[in-house]
């Protein structure tokens, strides 16, 4: 075990190596303050409480999802079907400082006002009920509201799927 402060360790190559080769399933997450929409790319998100029902995503602190979000009271997720990867593409690299995603993409008002993809697999919305400070990310507790959810959901983008992506902003 390495003490704090030490440099990278034979166990971080190991976490790296395991993390890296697992295969998340990748989430669009939007939110809207006023008239101001956000959405970006999420690898980091689960379930984390089944009753009540909590759903936990992680938003990088460098970008204007995050931004917009640290005064949201709600958001929603989106499962992104495999043959809609330009939405992956979209979200993940493009940044809402330099442009407006929605313009490129087709959305509807949902609930709360909040933008909902509309080549969406299924997804939910929820009150933004917490945030805590994860390290380069900021965790969102979700207590999801309402959605949508098809009988079957069919292939969804992956991190495999957009493993080779240039984020709009680092990590």
């Amino acid at each position: 075990m390495r003490s704090e402060g030490e440099g990278p360790s034979t166990e971080d190559s190991v976490f790296e190596r395991i993390v890296g080769a697992l295969d998340y399933p990748m989430f669009v997450v939007t939110t809207r303050v006023g008239e101001q929409r956000a959405g970006c790319l999420v690898g980091f998100a689960s379930q984390v409480s089944i009753a009540p029902a909590r759903f936990l995503v992680g938003l990088s602190n460098k970008n204007y999802t995050y931004r917009l979000a640290a005064t949201a009271d709600h958001a929603a997720v989106h499962l992104v079907p495999r043959g809609h990867g330009e939405l992956a593409e979209l979200f993940g690299e493009s940044t809402g400082d330099d442009i407006d995603k929605f313009t490129r993409c087709d959305w509807r008002d949902g609930p709360f006002g909040l933008p909902i993809l509309a080549d969406a697999a299924a997804w939910f919305a929820g009150r933004i009920l917490g945030k805590a400070d994860v390290g380069d990310h900021v965790a969102f507790l979700l207590e999801p509201e309402t959605g949508h959810a098809p009988e079957e959901l069919g292939e969804i983008i992956t991190f495999a799927d957009v493993r080779d992506l240039e984020p709009g902003h680092d990590a």
